[in-house]
């Protein structure tokens, strides 16, 4: 792809598709009609082997990500599944629109390959990817137990098949970091709007007979909180509501619901000066038949506050 090195040397892309072995540093894994879209059912697998022994994880970006919905009512995939085996991380489990995501995978020291498999059950008019896989050696590993690692002041974190008329999915385990950079002490999150924080239905209904909304006693919320069966656990240290009222509360390690501060507060912040930054996702299985309004997943922005001398 073009010239490089002054005009002595060519640029070149790996690109693989179906049944190959990636042995690359950068590979991209598309689709079989990539870039026109795969309607048939297929088993569509590749194989990755380590180019060097201190490579220790596999850092996937979906540039390209759009496969069947989940479940709607579920949040389970069924028709299509995008899943990681071979490595000593908990591979997920993916469907939907991931345009933009990305994720680590640990490898082990051994130099067993890594297996990619995306199974189409079923004819799909709309699917396609093209995914970037690079190897990351064990000095340049993003942090254990950090599936995804962001870097940068700000940036905006989103749950798996997070979109317009989509569904956070089903049987996700996994931790969203965020590096500290230089002279900075804390960060703040807020919801991207006030519909990006849906995570099942509200926690405590609100009392139709009250004017000015329901006093929710904090031990009844805590314990509905804890019930929940999807769920975002934040360490934080403080919990900011921007609204008149103002004023410090006290922050609640996990979230749920259809609020992500106080149920019907919005906007809202919540600070934490906790380190290292992380957020923990964890949605359990598709058991229940559940609204998918009230299951969007979450959107995030965060920023990081400088420390104060």
């Amino acid at each position: 792809m073009g010239q490089c090195a002054l005009g002595f040397g060519v640029c070149c892309v790996f690109i693989a598709t179906c049944d190959a072995e990636v042995i690359n540093n950068v590979t991209y894994f598309v689709s079989p009609d990539f870039p026109g879209l795969t309607r048939n059912p297929d088993i569509c697998a590749i194989q990755v082997k380590k180019i060097a022994p201190e490579i220790s994880q596999i850092r996937l970006d979906f540039i390209h990500f759009n496969l069947a919905q989940p479940n709607r009512r579920t949040g389970v995939c069924e028709t299509d599944v995008f899943s990681m085996s071979g490595g000593t991380s908990t591979g997920l489990k993916l469907c939907g629109q991931n345009s933009g995501q990305h994720l680590y995978y640990d490898v082990e020291t051994a130099n067993n390959p890594i297996t990619i498999l995306v199974n189409l059950t079923s004819n799909n008019l709309y699917r396609m990817w093209e995914i970037r896989i690079a190897q990351v050696a064990f000095n340049q590993q993003s942090p254990a137990g950090c599936t995804q690692y962001y870097e940068g002041v700000s940036g905006v974190i989103q749950t798996m098949n997070f979109a317009i008329n989509g569904r956070h999915l089903a049987d996700q385990d996994y931790t969203v970091c965020m590096r500290q950079e230089q002279s900075m002490c804390s960060i703040v999150y807020e919801p991207c709007d006030e519909n990006s924080f849906r995570i099942g239905p509200p926690i405590l209904s609100d009392d139709p007979g009250s004017g000015s909304g329901p006093l929710r006693d904090p031990v009844e919320l805590e314990n509905a909180v804890k019930q929940c069966n999807d769920r975002v656990l934040m360490p934080c240290d403080s919990e900011e509501f921007l609204n008149p009222a103002g004023g410090p509360n006290a922050c609640d390690l996990l979230h749920c619901g259809n609020s992500f501060c106080n149920p019907g507060e919005y906007p809202c912040r919540i600070e934490s000066s906790i380190r290292p930054f992380n957020i923990r996702i964890q949605f359990g299985p598709g058991l229940r038949q559940e609204n998918p309004d009230d299951n969007l997943g979450m959107c995030l922005r965060y920023i990081q506050q400088p420390c104060i001398s």
